[in-house]
């Protein structure tokens, strides 16, 4: 079977160094966004008054692991986006690296955090309302060690494994094995329904990514007739104006959207953490104005009253907060969810009310308020997405509108979390990126990458994963471009690397259980330890 060598022009490249130049700049933006980060989080920790080391130990550990996490992602994801303007002698290979890593920032700043709290929502509710207890700690520090052995597994052995896979399959694992561990207390696992949601995302962007690659590079080829379009590159030399202009286009769409989809994994663990270690500060959202707060009373108040119309007579109920977690917890509504909602309602809009707005609220008080918010939001999103209730078209609307406020006080990204989670994955492709870069451009296909190949397979990429990032859906940018390139392969008849095919789709198919079946041990050892 043939395959496919770096021309030596290209080694030269990918062997070489960077400038010093080129480093002392990287140097300079990797300590400022470092102090940044860290000048906001000791801001944020000066009014958090604690008398114990411990809370502050279990940050710094846990926030380390979270962001080499995204170290490890910028290993394999980010790299992804760069291989084809590398082969194609687009760009210099650390310009290349630098001008991603900048777009993948820029991607990570205007992040909207659908994906972050989609992924939260897999875990046990029990373990997110005490996610600063025992178990709590356990979980987090569980489901990112595992992600991290295999993500550091796969890049060894230079195969494009799934970051997306992998965290998924150990927030899965992790919700497994709490469920068998509390057996007996009826504690909850995985929220299995919005799981199927995620995995469909992940199991169908790989196919889109070969079938929509395939066909336009096909559709090119019908209406561009410009045969440089269809080459190789030859010796060293850039591409023809145009044609680098749209592969660098391309590079930068995908880098985007890249760190607009990926860099919210960790973020929203980053907030896990943070709220679990000083709820105090990161609980609830500080940015909330007092007009935000009076706006948020009178939206409490209308929503009490709608959902008091459709409270049943007969309903009775002992504490509200159990009430609405048990249906959280089993999606079995009842008569009596709806008076639990109606209570759980009442009484947040009244404690604000006391407390006047949402940052003045006591700091012995700050988590149970934040978990009551979450819970009440959450058994929104499951009402809604279950049709439960029978609740009209018009209610919807306006408990709706008080869901977006409850969203707006706790799902809330502080920018120095997003400026940590971008430093990371930077580094993390800087120094990772000549093993999956190899791979993505040399070892799929039997032939050389065209420039229309590696067009089509980065106009694919970019388009597939800004729009699952539209629709709060986590997709790997790995397995959609690593596809797009087959696709692109297979439309050129120039054939595959089968062997490298074959571990792609083994790394594809073994992720998520491998992830499961590690996460689960870890989850079960912390709890142990802990």
């Amino acid at each position: 079977m043939s395959t496919v060598a770096a021309s030596p022009a290209l080694e030269a490249k990918l062997g070489k160094s960077p400038g010093k130049v080129g480093m002392l700049a990287f140097g300079v933006v990797l300590l400022v966004g470092v102090c940044y980060a860290g000048f906001h989080l000791l801001s944020d920790l000066s009014t958090v008054h604690s008398g114990s080391w411990l809370p502050y130990l279990l940050l710094g550990l846990a926030l380390m692991v979270a962001l080499g996490f995204e170290f490890v992602n910028g290993f394999h994801d980010t790299a992804n986006a760069v291989a084809t303007v590398i082969y194609t002698h687009s760009l210099e290979p650390h310009i290349a690296v630098v001008w991603s890593g900048f777009w993948n920032f820029l991607g990570v700043l205007t992040s909207s955090g659908l994906v972050a709290f989609a992924i939260i929502s897999l875990l046990p509710v029990e373990l997110i309302l005490q996610v600063g207890s025992k178990a709590g700690f356990a979980m987090v520090f569980a489901l990112l060690v595992a992600a991290i052995l295999w993500n550091l597994g796969t890049w060894y052995f230079g195969l494009p494994a799934s970051s997306s896979h992998t965290l998924i399959g150990s927030v899965i694992g992790v919700g497994i094995a709490n469920q068998l561990m509390q057996a007996r207390s009826g504690t909850s696992g995985v929220d299995w329904a919005q799981a199927t949601s995620i995995g469909k995302s992940l199991f169908i962007s790989p196919l889109v990514g070969f079938g929509c690659a395939y066909l336009l590079l096909s559709l090119m080829k019908a209406i561009i007739k410009n045969r440089a379009l269809y080459e190789a590159p030859v010796g060293s030399e850039p591409p023809p104006f145009w044609i680098r202009a749209l592969l660098i286009l391309t590079c930068t769409g995908v880098s985007f959207f890249h760190g607009s989809n990926d860099g919210q994994k960790g973020m929203g663990l980053i907030m896990l953490i943070l709220i679990g270690t000083v709820p105090t500060a990161y609980a609830l959202n500080h940015a909330v104005t007092r007009k935000d707060s009076d706006d948020f009373i009178a939206v409490s108040q209308q929503t009490a009253a709608t959902l008091n119309k459709y409270v049943f007579p007969g309903a009775v109920i002992g504490d509200p907060r159990e009430e609405v977690t048990d249906y959280v917890r089993t999606k079995q509504f009842t008569p009596n969810t709806m008076l639990g909602l109606r209570d759980l309602v009442n009484g947040i809009g009244n404690e604000t009310v006391l407390f006047g707005e949402l940052s003045k609220v006591p700091n012995d008080r700050v988590r149970n308020f934040r978990n009551d918010m979450y819970l009440v939001s959450e058994a929104f999103r499951l009402m809604l997405k279950n049709k439960q209730g029978d609740i009209s078209a018009a209610d919807w609307q306006g408990l709706s509108n008080y869901k977006r406020h409850v969203d707006h006080a706790t799902r809330f990204i502080p920018a120095w979390v997003k400026v940590a989670v971008a430093m990371a994955l930077g580094l993390g492709t800087m120094v990772g990126w000549k093993r999956i870069v190899v791979t993505v451009g040399e070892k799929i296909g039997k032939d050389h990458l065209t420039y229309g190949q590696g067009a089509s397979a980065e106009i694919t990429a970019m388009l597939t994963i800004g729009a699952a990032d539209w629709f709060g859906l986590p997709v790997s940018t790995t397995h959609v471009l690593s596809s797009g390139i087959a696709g692109t392969m297979a439309a050129n008849h120039t054939g595959l690397q089968w062997a490298t095919v074959r571990n792609l789709l083994m790394a594809w198919v073994l992720t998520l259980p491998a992830a499961m079946v590690l996460s689960g041990f870890l989850f079960w050892g912390f709890r142990n330890i802990f």
